[in-house]
């Protein structure tokens, strides 16, 4: 019997085994934005082409690298076109 989601189930089992990788609260800032830069160029590639382990595993570091950037610049400015409303009313549809 195939499971109807078996990526889910390799990310529970992921999130239980060792990450390779420096944690992301020891990463300069430079080093976290650079990762997460790489981790972005690659994701559609990864998404496309890669095993379930590999998307997993991208998935996962990016999760944790995003919420380590998120909590170290809470105040980061919010460019109004990269929301819906911002991005609605330069479209003319508000």
């Amino acid at each position: 019997m195939r499971l109807r989601h078996p990526y889910r189930l390799v990310l529970a089992h992921q999130q239980e085994e060792t990450v390779p990788g420096v944690p992301a609260d020891q990463l300069t800032d430079e080093a976290l934005e650079r990762e997460l830069k790489h981790l972005h160029e690659t994701r559609h590639d990864t998404f496309l082409h890669g095993s379930e382990d590999a998307l997993a595993f991208h998935t996962s570091r990016t999760s944790e690298l995003e919420a380590d950037y998120l909590r170290r610049n809470p105040d980061r400015v919010i460019d109004a076109r990269r929301t819906r409303h911002g991005s609605r009313e330069l479209s003319g549809q508000d």
